[in-house]
């Protein structure tokens, strides 16, 4: 194990991101982030994604104005995925709700989260 950070992005060139709400702890999203994307997030402090349906560097909140202030950047054991531990500026879901998982699962359906 070693303490120099040495990501270790997929086959596509990408690792997995959790949003995690620094005042709550709640699970914002899961996005993907490329070199670009998390090289422009440690630099800016604003959480910045790879698209993979547009195949380009975004940053969260550039047309909504829901952006995502970076507090902390955890990494797990392998370097493969990150926790982003955010100050959210507004909904984080693209469908206005405050987390992309605002349902869950009950037997074979979908029903809205407490």
């Amino acid at each position: 194990m070693t303490d120099q950070f040495a990501p270790k992005f997929d086959g596509h060139g990408l690792l997995t991101a959790v949003v995690v709400d620094s005042g709550d702890g709640a699970v914002r999203m899961v996005a993907f982030m490329d070199r670009e994307a998390l090289a422009k997030t440690r630099e800016t402090g604003l959480a910045h994604f790879y698209s993979r349906s547009r195949g380009t560097l975004w940053l969260k909140g550039e047309t909504s104005g829901n952006t995502l202030q970076v507090d902390e950047i955890l990494v797990d054991c392998d370097q493969d995925a990150v926790v982003l531990r955010c100050r959210p500026q507004g909904p984080t879901c693209h469908t206005g709700a405050e987390s992309c998982f605002f349902r869950r699962l009950e037997d074979d359906w979908l029903v809205p989260g407490d």
